[in-house]
């Protein structure tokens, strides 16, 4: 598993197309895991969740894409079993792409782990479910833990206690638990507080519709990215609306391989390929006019122009009252040989 774990990006923006929720059959799951490797994403990943044991019979959804409706039976209608977990597993390992889920209780993580799962993915909704984190963090995996919906302190808290129990494997995603999201929502600088604040990486969990925000926070150093994934975004389930489709994700893998070769170094220094502007574009001292040799050169006897391999325009006031060291013609560039 090629999991990020340092905070200094030292290897590619790992980008991870969600397809939880988004299919309810292997075939369908088999059709979004071949688009998404063509997409070439690094991981796939699932939900695991079973409806009797995340949502209450009392909870309700109210987002602009479920409307008003509950919680239990939506999940009811989504979850998937652990043969079809392992059917989906099996074949994203062939496609050659990582894989894991967001499991939703003990038993959901038992299950994966059942099935050799590599790391957990920690949903905004368990962001502060302590007992929870502790159980996960217990089993030694890697952990990326999303934030929607939490403050810094809650965040602070959760890492002490994934920390405290001996895992240090954490990575952590800004979201917004709103969908879609709205640009006035997406907040991408609390993902750079939280690169401040905590000496952990961070990344992305999108869930706005376009890529905007996911190249954005490329930019702004995210070390992980995730978006949902679908086939099509007018397909029956909550999820399809806010995902990105094969052309999409498509255009977000291949802006974020282009923004980190625009990222560079960090060092400010000429590029490769300014060797020649450099001599072409800048600017040196030049006669403004014929000069004589042994000519006293006064200001009106230069000029600053192109090309930029004579003396630098910096030392314009050492050459005034030098004398001409030969005849020059209009538009000669000096060099302190040429000087008296």
């Amino acid at each position: 598993m090629r999991l990020p774990l340092e905070k200094t990006r030292r290897q590619p923006i790992y980008i991870i197309a969600e397809i939880g929720g988004n299919f309810t059959t292997f075939d369908e799951a088999k059709a979004l895991v071949d688009a998404a490797a063509d997409c070439r994403v690094d991981a796939v990943k699932l939900q695991t969740y079973r409806a009797d044991t995340i949502a209450s019979r009392a909870a309700i959804f109210d987002m602009e894409n479920t409307g008003v409706a509950s919680q239990f039976e939506l999940f009811q209608k989504y979850e998937i079993n652990e043969e079809l977990h392992r059917k989906v597993f099996s074949y994203i390992n062939e496609k050659g792409l990582d894989w894991f889920s967001t499991p939703s209780h003990e038993t959901d993580a038992d299950m994966l782990e059942s099935l050799g799962v590599n790391a957990f993915k920690i949903g905004s909704d368990d962001a502060v479910n302590i007992p929870f984190l502790r159980s996960i963090a217990r089993r030694g995996k890697p952990i990326i833990l999303a934030t929607g919906m939490c403050t810094l302190e809650e965040v602070r808290e959760s890492i002490s206690v994934i920390q405290g129990e001996g895992n240090n494997q954490l990575i952590l995603l800004h979201a917004v638990t709103s969908y879609p999201t709205l640009p006035d929502d997406v907040n991408l600088r609390a993902m750079t507080c939280m690169m401040r604040e905590f000496d952990l990486p961070v990344g992305y969990s999108d869930h706005t519709i376009g890529t905007t925000a996911c190249i954005a926070a490329a930019a702004l150093g995210a070390i992980v990215l995730e978006k949902h994934f679908t086939i099509d975004k007018n397909a029956d389930g909550p999820d399809h609306m806010l995902s990105a489709d094969p052309g999409e994700m498509k255009t977000l893998v291949a802006q974020v391989r282009q923004v980190e070769q625009m990222m560079g170094n960090g060092i400010k220094m000429p590029a490769r390929s300014e060797a020649k502007t450099r001599t072409n574009n800048r600017k040196s001292i030049v006669t403004a006019h014929g000069l004589e040799e042994g000519q006293v050169i006064l200001p009106e006897d230069i000029a600053i122009k192109r090309p930029g391999y004579g003396i630098a325009p910096k030392y314009l006031y050492q050459i005034v009252g030098r004398t001409a060291g030969r005849r020059m013609a209009q538009d000669e560039v000096f060099s302190w040989e040429d000087l008296r």
